[in-house]
């Protein structure tokens, strides 16, 4: 294996719990903006919150969780989406010395009671009447469950007022003997296949990556001439990334607030009223906001402009790259030329869209295509291509000041050591993994060998120590042939596509690779409209079903391109609905249920593979000229 670790890390050592923060940023400078709140969920004005009054809020919350008996060490699960009272909540129970329990407010019954029962709560905090149903539905399995508070019938304001003649040093005596490794939060994996397993994650583990990058990184998310970043939380604090963007805007001082609708309206309007300076987000919002760039402009009639435009920054993005790389000189005077044009007309109402104050990004959760970086660097949003997972508290790489690499997820952070084994997995340690997974210490042994944690993801680390990650381990296909393919840089390049909004690349124990896709509505319908085909005559619809065919083939001829031909997508085929959560295609965390999907799926898998023998049309696109038979898209 190979062994790749930056210096060591120059932050000072954990001495308490992650509440402290608090307490020492109101003592230090009382009136800092720290938190954002809307007062009234129908305005978009957005009320400060100080360091001193948020530390308050704390105080009085925990003194209400005392008199109802959370003790140390008691687990409360938290089941609602990313909102303000989460954000209290969470110290409060952290301020007593109490352990989080994050669970998505869309998990299922059998989920909810799961992770409850596995964790042995002893309260449950939801957000509205349905979910009191849901976890009452299961309460006669939960001994240990004595309360379930509702955040929408005033539960904390209620709290509040229980623990009234609770004094103040119980509250600071309780705090102050929470130690670094202390359990902070059981985080649930994803649940992909099997029940998810509880992850014990200490204040340490919490906190360590936070410090790193805010040593090193936090200065970039203050635009020159402010006091102050700010962030947008909109990612779930169920999942340990929003849990990551939680800590660090605490305990960096960064004014963070919350936006628990994630419809993209809601989005969207609260990007333009909150106007954050950093944007913490997931690939596939980073290619829905892309998209959405792409049909306004066509919906316009600028769709030509605007696709100018991105080639111009993803040019003069690689031109920077390769300079700060020493590979190059940099954009030549043509292409800065081009830019200062489109900067002028296209990029600047771009940024206007997200705010008009990002200066930059972070991306995770999965790999972010090379294509997607170079296009917001180019727009002058530089997007850090991070990596992390549950088990180590959200945090192992990023992007190094000044010689950042698209395409990769950066290098290891200080402290933290990264390995690559011999099958290609992807090896720990640092202070950010995890202590274990709770209730199963078979599971906990084949994740943690000597020290090192087996990540499950497969990736490869360059003479530089930039890692790039191509997969899961798990996700691997091997054909009947014997040839393994990663899927994921297969599905990510096929959803640049406009007109593809998912995909699945099968093909285990199957003579070629093949691909179940759905398609975005919206730029169905804009490509429906420009096809100006005329009549609704049957014969108009043979029509529009091959050139939709054509079209998808194309796509797919794209995403070839970039690899082998044994690896190399074969068949497709379009399926009439979307991979969802509520369809138990997509986890909470909206990752790909892919067991599921081919269960789901297996007739259509099946069809698709016998379609093979067929021969080849005779309008398919050049590209696609030497393949075997494509899909009928609207089966």
């Amino acid at each position: 294996m190979r062994n790749v670790a930056l210096a060591p890390p120059s932050v000072a050592p954990l001495t308490g719990g992650l509440a402290d923060s608090i307490f020492d940023t109101a003592a230090a400078d009382p009136t800092l903006a720290v938190l954002a709140r809307r007062t009234d969920p129908a305005s978009r004005a957005w009320e400060e919150v100080t360091a001193v009054e948020l530390r308050d809020e704390v105080v009085d919350l925990a003194k209400g969780l005392v008199a109802s008996g959370i003790s140390p060490g008691h687990r409360v699960a938290i089941m609602a989406r990313t909102r303000y009272e989460w954000t209290v909540l969470s110290y409060a129970l952290w301020a007593v010395g109490a352990e989080v329990v994050p669970i998505y407010p869309t998990s299922s019954r059998d989920q909810v009671e799961w992770m409850l029962r596995d964790a042995g709560c002893v309260a449950v905090v939801v957000e509205d009447e349905q979910a009191v149903m849901t976890v009452g539905s299961v309460c006669g399995a939960l001994p240990r469950l004595r309360h379930v508070w509702q955040l929408d019938a005033g539960a904390l304001a209620d709290l509040v007022k229980r623990g009234a003649l609770i004094p103040l040093a119980t509250v600071d005596s309780l705090r102050r003997i929470v130690l670094p490794d202390s359990t902070a939060a059981v985080t649930y994996t994803s649940g992909t296949t099997g029940h998810p397993l509880g992850c014990a994650l200490s204040h340490r583990n919490l906190a360590s990556a936070c410090d790193t990058l805010l040593a090193g990184w936090g200065h970039t998310v203050v635009p020159p001439g402010e006091r102050q970043g700010s962030v947008l939380a909109f990612l779930p604090f169920s999942h340990v990334y929003g849990l990551l963007v939680q800590t660090l805007c605490v305990r960096g001082g960064l004014v963070m607030g919350h936006e628990p609708d994630l419809s993209e309206e809601a989005l969207s309007a609260g990007l333009r009223s909150f106007r954050p300076t950093y944007l913490c987000a997931v690939p596939s919002l980073f290619e829905r906001i892309y998209k959405n760039f792409l049909h306004a402009s066509q919906e316009a009639g600028r769709g030509a402009l605007f696709e100018r435009a991105a080639d111009t920054a993803r040019d003069f993005a690689a031109a920077l790259e390769r300079q700060r790389l020493g590979g190059g000189s940099g954009p030549g005077f043509d292409l800065r030329l081009q830019h200062a044009l489109f900067e002028r007309t296209v990029y600047r109402k771009l940024r206007a869209a997200l705010g008009g104050r990002v200066i930059r990004a972070t991306s995770g959760g999965s790999p972010l295509s090379r294509e997607l970086s170079l296009f917001y660097e180019g727009i002058g949003i530089y997007v850090n291509d991070g990596y992390g997972l549950t088990e180590a508290a959200g945090g192992i790489t990023a992007q190094p000041l000044g010689r950042e690499m698209s395409g990769t997820v950066g290098q290891a952070l200080p402290g933290t050591d990264i390995a690559v084994a011999e099958d290609g997995e992807i090896l720990v340690r640092g202070p950010s993994v995890f202590q274990g997974y709770i209730n199963d210490e078979t599971a906990t042994r084949a994740a943690l060998r000597g020290g090192w944690l087996a990540t499950g993801d497969i990736g490869h680390l360059d003479s530089d120590g930039y890692l790039t990650i191509t997969g899961r381990k798990k996700d691997i296909i091997v054909t009947s042939s014997g040839k393994s393919v990663a899927p994921a840089a297969l599905e990510q390049r096929l959803r640049m596509h406009p007109l593809i909004h998912q995909a699945v690349v099968v093909g285990d124990n199957r003579p070629c690779v093949g691909a179940l896709i759905t398609l975005d509505p919206l730029f169905l319908a804009y490509w429906r409209r420009s096809l100006a085909l005329q009549s609704t005559t049957p014969s108009r619809e043979a029509r529009e079903e091959n050139a939709l065919r054509e079209e998808i083939g194309r796509a797919v001829a794209a995403a070839n391109s970039s690899v082998s031909r044994p690896e190399s997508i074969r068949v497709f085929r379009v399926l009439p609905e979307p991979f969802d959560v509520t369809n138990g295609m997509l986890t909470p965390s909206m990752k790909l249920r892919r067991d599921a999907i081919v269960k789901h799926y297996a007739f259509e898998i099946d069809a698709m593979y016998q379609a093979r023998a067929r021969p080849a049309r005779q309008n398919m696109p050049d590209e696609l000229s030497s393949w075997d038979e494509a899909d009928n898209v609207f089966r």
